[in-house]
């Protein structure tokens, strides 16, 4: 790849790309006027210093080949992260440095900035830091944040809160460096073999003698390898991410995953659709107020972004039943929900794609009527859909697609947003980056367009000039203070009163915690 290809920001797209909305830890994208590919640039306070967030990814993986791009909650590692450090407020720009082109590829989709990072600076024997200094002069010193966030994409649940909390301690002074760590009481042992015996255990951070209580016990700290916040200027000087004072940044245990090899690539896969619920509500609503609206923070209710909608059919529009009279003649249950759904993202103008591997009568009627496009009789939906999107002008990252079986894993694993029902394949809902409620036939396709059609008016307000907006969308009167950018709520607002939670709001956090 040449350096053009790669290096995406000039000076204009990195003073642009400072105010950039993002996305969150399980892949929320930034709220932003409809059709429009930059930066929306709300929620960001007046004069803030923010940081730099780096991710360096390479191709060559010795212990699981592709690794930075494998999907885990139906998003690649490397996208994750973008996502994660676009989604946290103290961080202005996200710089992704690789040799891979198909990584380049998904971290640009995500919507990081480039640089090319050098044959000899991508080996197995390459260290991290040598790939940070290099970006960080590739950025040039007039272009350099005061503090930058080293990320690892081998880390696939990144709260954006942590990061913020991380990036406040550094910004103040309060440390030169902060990671990530999870607290610990495990006793450690180390095996020797310095005796005729052969190994002997001995214990590392206890005596073997003397085994306090877990409530007696100092916790220690296992470092998880997320992220590293670090003060530019003194980290250009130490060369390595560990100087000065040094501080740890405690994050739950569910996200103290890294993936080194597959094993603990199938352990992130199944701990996914638990942790990403966990965080999908708070990033949700906190894109969501950057962008000007009120969310609430349910997990049931992600940040949909998308230009486009895309589904299979069995199992999807129907309950995957079919009746048969005596001619043989076919015919499928349907429901009036997911038309009126349809009918709303078609008002909206959001493309529709009804993708079906069986050629079927019924299938072109029922597209008929919804008044959107049919691809059927297809082997591979994946490359179906490209065709689609290409011939459309949509990016495929900026679709979403609903399936319910391993036909549909092709087309899941080319969007931005793969969706399944809840009783779908194992395969498929590996992949999906939520689950509906809805079961197919039930409502599943009215579910998926009322989450696409609550981002996009998430989106409409947040591209409505202040000063446009009805009398009775709430605004006070007192903005002096406001964060630049960021409408004030409105007065019939959703977001969750502590002392005061309404009953959805209740129902909400009860989901939230039965999640976890």
């Amino acid at each position: 790849m040449s350096r053009s290809d790669l290096t995406e920001a000039t000076a204009a797209d990195a003073t642009a790309g400072s105010a950039q909305d993002g996305a969150g830890a399980h892949g929320e994208r930034a709220a932003r006027a409809p059709g429009d590919r930059g930066a929306a640039g709300g929620g960001r306070r007046a004069g803030a210093a923010l940081a730099t967030a780096i991710i360096p990814a390479r191709g060559g993986s010795q212990g699981l080949p592709g690794k930075n791009v494998a999907r885990v909650g139906g998003v690649p590692l490397v996208a994750r992260a973008v996502h994660a450090a676009l989604a946290a407020e103290r961080i202005g720009r996200v710089v992704v440095t690789t040799d891979d082109e198909e990584i380049a590829e998904v971290a640009r989709g995500a919507g990081a900035e480039l640089v090319e990072r050098p044959a000899d600076l991508a080996g197995a024997t390459a260290s991290s830091e040598s790939a940070l200094l290099h970006a960080l002069d590739v950025l040039g010193a007039r272009d350099r944040a005061p503090v930058t966030v080293f990320i690892q994409a081998t880390s696939p649940f990144i709260d954006p809160a942590d990061l913020d909390a991380a990036v406040h301690r550094v910004e103040t002074g309060e440390r030169d460096v902060v990671f990530a760590a999870t607290p610990t009481h495990g006793f450690l042992w180390r095996e020797r073999a310095d005796d005729a015996d052969g190994a002997s255990a001995i214990g590392v951070n206890h005596d073997p003698g003397d085994r306090p209580r877990r409530q007696d016990r100092q916790p220690e700290f296992l470092e998880t390898g997320a992220f590293y916040v670090l003060r530019t200027d003194g980290f250009l000087r130490a060369r390595h991410r560990f100087f000065g004072r040094v501080g740890i940044q405690r994050v739950h245990p569910d996200t103290a995953v890294e993936i080194d090899d597959a094993a603990d690539l199938a352990r992130a896969r199944a701990l996914a659709p638990r942790v990403d619920r966990r965080l999908a509500g708070a990033v949700a609503a906190s894109l969501a107020r950057r962008a000007g609206t009120a969310w609430v923070a349910d997990p049931r209710h992600p940040f949909v972004d998308v230009d486009a909608v895309a589904t299979d059919f069995d199992g999807v529009h129907t309950d995957d039943t079919a009746l048969v009279d005596e001619l043989g003649r076919e015919s499928v249950r349907v429901s009036r929900a997911d038309g009126a759904g349809v009918a709303r993202l078609r008002d909206a103008g959001i493309p529709v794609l009804i993708l079906s591997a069986e050629p079927n009568p019924v299938v072109s009627r029922r597209a008929e009527k919804l008044g959107v496009d049919c691809i059927q009789g297809v082997a591979d939906k994946g490359a179906a859909l490209r065709e689609w999107a290409a011939a459309r002008g949509l990016r495929l990252d900026r679709i979403a697609y609903l399936g319910n079986d391993r036909g549909d894993i092709p087309a899941l694993d080319a969007v931005g947003w793969p969706l399944a029902v809840p009783d779908a394949a194992p395969d498929a809902l590996e992949r999906a980056r939520h689950v509906l409620e809805r079961h197919g036939g039930h409502g599943a396709v009215r579910e998926l367009a009322d989450l696409v059609l609550a981002a996009r008016e998430a989106i409409a307000v947040s591209a409505t000039p202040r000063d446009a907006r009805p009398a009775d969308g709430g605004r006070d009167a007192e903005a002096d203070d406001r964060w630049e950018g960021e409408p004030a709520p409105p007065r019939e607002s959703r977001e969750l009163d502590p002392a005061h939670p309404t009953r959805e709001q209740r129902e909400a956090i009860s989901a939230a915690s039965s999640a976890t």
